[in-house]
């Protein structure tokens, strides 16, 4: 996946509501109601993933997001996992692992001090 593939995410995701998608990073932030749950980098989408989860993109071959910091050092980022690549060619699949991500982003953000929440988010 490039992050030319805007629409293609615009369409597959169109059925979760309140998506945007923003250039960042030379690659796209995918966001719904606020929240970051997923990102497009170096041709390939990953996904917010709950601590328990990280096994299934595991499984599924994936690893979490990383990237070379200025100083040649790798910097990883675990809360975030490469989706399956078959998910491109199985939409409801797709909208299910879509799903969770923004679990676990909600679930990510309702952990923050009070302080630090996304504007308006539920206190629950």
């Amino acid at each position: 996946m490039e992050s030319g593939d805007r629409a293609f995410l615009e369409e597959m995701l169109a059925p979760l509501g309140g998506v945007a998608i923003r250039w960042m990073f030379g690659g796209l932030g995918i966001f719904r109601d606020g929240l970051m749950f997923g990102l497009v980098a170096r041709g390939a989408l990953y996904l917010k993933a709950a601590p328990e989860e990280t096994d299934a993109f595991a499984a599924e071959g994936g690893a979490p997001f990383s990237y070379a910091t200025q100083g040649g050092r790798t910097t990883t980022i675990a809360s975030y996992w490469q989706a399956p690549d078959r998910l491109s060619d199985e939409p409801e699949e797709f909208l299910a692992w879509a799903r969770r991500a923004c679990a676990a982003a909600e679930a990510a953000d309702r952990a923050k001090p009070a302080g630090r929440r996304r504007a308006g988010a539920p206190t629950a």
